[in-house]
């Protein structure tokens, strides 16, 4: 059976999924759109079209493998992953449930990890492919009052990189896209929505997406979009370490 390469999005129900497909559609692709809600799921493909849905929770073990494998079974091969889904949790580390912080590395990190195996190896045998990893500009700091959802961040960071050089020159593109503050649910849900300083940095959806997907057609290993989270990203390299977490811990995320 012939399969037809598809751009499967994780996280595609609300915020940047949503418009992660929306752009991806525009671009002549067929999308796969994968996240927790299937009302909301079938509201996205109803709007954008040329799409298809398959509901999962991919924090739970082995649901990455399954999503794949579904995908495969509908006659569809991933050419192109964007790993988006994720999320964040606001407040000191041991006032936050450990549960909920366990499930944040299963998502963030796990999920992630476990999507980009499968589908590289089928990668290698059709001759090419794309991943795309949502980090995240928190990536390149330590994260106080957010400290494990910016430590699952600069994984994502390291290990996209990683990988970016991997596959280079084998036909396989990898970028990591590093947003800051963007006006999606992230912020909702984190408990940092409702900020000043959130509210007064972010960036709409639309252009960060489009930065990421331009990044990725180019190979870009690292796409920081906004010329303030450049400078933000940029700064923290030539800063002390020390410096670093006093000036993340002041913030008021």
């Amino acid at each position: 059976m012939e399969l037809r390469p598809v751009t499967l999005i994780t996280g595609a129900s609300a915020g940047l999924g949503v418009e992660f497909a929306r752009q991806c559609v525009a671009r002549g692709q067929e999308v796969v759109l994968v996240a927790r809600r299937l009302d909301r799921l079938n509201q996205v493909a109803a709007d954008i079209g040329n799409a298809h849905v398959i509901a999962a929770d991919l924090g739970e073990h082995g649901a990455a493998t399954k999503v794949v494998a579904e995908a495969m079974t509908r006659g569809l091969w991933v050419s192109t992953l964007i790993n988006n889904a994720g999320f964040g949790l606001r407040g000191r580390f041991d006032e936050l449930p450990l549960d909920r912080q366990l499930e944040m590395v299963d998502l963030n990190i796990r999920a992630l990890t476990n999507l980009s195996f499968v589908v590289i190896n089928d990668m290698v045998l059709k001759g090419g492919g794309s991943i795309l990893n949502v980090a995240s500009t928190a990536a390149f700091q330590p994260g106080p009052k957010m400290a494990v959802y910016f430590a699952t961040k600069a994984f994502v960071l390291s290990f996209t990189e990683a990988l970016h050089e991997e596959w280079r020159d084998r036909g396989i593109k990898v970028s990591a896209l590093c947003p800051g503050p963007t006006r999606t649910e992230f912020g909702e849900v984190a408990g940092i929505g409702s900020l000043g300083s959130f509210d007064r940095f972010s960036m709409e959806a639309a252009p960060v997406v489009r930065a990421g997907l331009d990044g990725l057609e180019r190979n870009q290993a690292v796409v920081i979009p906004g010329t303030t989270n450049k400078l933000g990203a940029f700064s923290t390299r030539l800063a002390p370490r020390s410096v670093v977490r006093k000036i993340a811990g002041a913030l008021k995320l």
